[in-house]
């Protein structure tokens, strides 16, 4: 697994929406200039996503049998909620590619998505440095 293409890309979706997050709490307190970068933000997140997950799918192969492995379905599962999640807060908060502001649902969206987020990222971490997957 020479220079796997799946970390490289996970770079945009995580800071996408993670940035969507802030902007969408901060919104709170500033209005519509924070939340109006959210939906951009969503988009392209899950735009790379699913492209992060395709080159995720090309690489699972590679994973061994065992821990490792249970670990990569783990970190699938919850990468897949997440991109779930988000992809629900930006459809639902939309109205003819007009963004309009969070409201209670899309922000509890936001929450469950970036602890999903979090957690899968943790995972990522764990099948890297735990089980040296990726690490040539």
């Amino acid at each position: 697994m020479r220079h796997p293409l799946h970390p490289a890309l996970v770079h945009f979706p995580v800071a996408c929406w993670s940035l969507a997050v802030v902007a969408d709490f901060a919104s709170l307190h500033f209005g519509e200039a924070a939340w109006s970068w959210s939906a951009g933000l969503l988009a392209v997140g899950c735009a790379m996503a699913v492209v992060a997950m395709l080159a995720g799918m090309l690489e699972l192969p590679r994973v061994p049998e065992g821990p490792a492995l249970r670990d990569a379905y783990l970190h699938m599962g919850l990468m897949l909620a997440a991109l779930t999640l988000f992809a629900a807060r930006l459809l639902l908060r939309v109205d003819h590619f007009t963004p309009l502001a969070p409201d209670t649902l899309a922000l509890a969206l936001d929450a469950c998505g970036f602890l999903a987020l979090a957690g899968g990222g943790w995972m990522g971490g764990k099948l890297v440095y735990g089980h040296g997957i990726g690490r040539g």
